[in-house]
């Protein structure tokens, strides 16, 4: 079976977000598959001179599609929208940019507030939390910041399944994009997420889903 996409991750909500998304899109297309390699940034391997050249930013995950020209996509949110669009060609986790423009308008604005809020923020509140050096202001306002954008999500997703989509929603990318971050959440010293009841039973909603879940353990 041909593999067309190699990827270069570690298990971080990041490298989750991409490896969650890579497996519904093996459950869902027969004869999709995709390999990889683990890339421990504890060593900082992706600081390596082979890796830079593949993601200047020196961080995971990275993707090469072996079946396009060795196309080479980093930035979780720029993976997943490319494996959307050219190997989800039935829209089963997204929208049809031209048919469903506003749904795929909502998708993508889902998809930026969890790649420039959620992400950076709470990853901010787990290394001020962890830093040798203690700065309270910091802390608290890095774990504050994920709590309010906690409850944007309890906002969106009161009376909805899933982020974007006509009715209740459907599962798709915005989802896959947020989810690993918000089921990290003790890393930002947040123990539960009983404040935000919609949100907890989203997260309960896609760990039901067996691809999902293979993907983010």
């Amino acid at each position: 079976m041909s593999k067309s996409i190699f990827l270069y991750w570690w298990p971080t909500p990041n490298g989750q977000k991409v490896t969650a998304f890579l497996e519904e899109l093996k459950g869902a297309y027969p004869g999709f598959d995709y390999d990889g390699r683990k890339i421990d940034i504890s060593k900082n391997i992706q600081k390596e001179d082979w890796d830079i050249k593949l993601n200047p930013n020196g961080r995971i995950p990275t993707i090469v599609d072996q079946s396009r020209n060795d196309h080479v996509v980093f930035e979780t949110a720029a993976i997943l929208v490319y494996l959307q669009q050219h190997y989800d060609k039935k829209n089963k986790f997204g929208f049809d940019v031209n048919k469903e423009a506003d749904d795929y308008s909502v998708m993508l604005q889902w998809i930026f507030f969890a790649h420039g809020g959620i992400g950076p923020i709470e990853g901010q509140a787990s290394h001020f939390r962890n830093a040798s050096e203690k700065i309270p202001y910091a802390m608290n306002r890095f774990i504050n910041e994920t709590k309010r954008l906690f409850g944007v999500l309890q906002i969106r997703l009161k009376d909805r399944d899933w982020l974007a989509g006509p009715g209740r929603g459907k599962y798709s990318i915005a989802d896959i994009n947020a989810l690993p971050w918000v089921r990290a959440h003790t890393m930002a010293g947040i123990e539960t997420l009983d404040e935000w009841p919609d949100v907890k039973a989203w997260v309960a909603r896609a760990e039901e889903r067996p691809h999902f879940l293979a993907g983010v353990q």
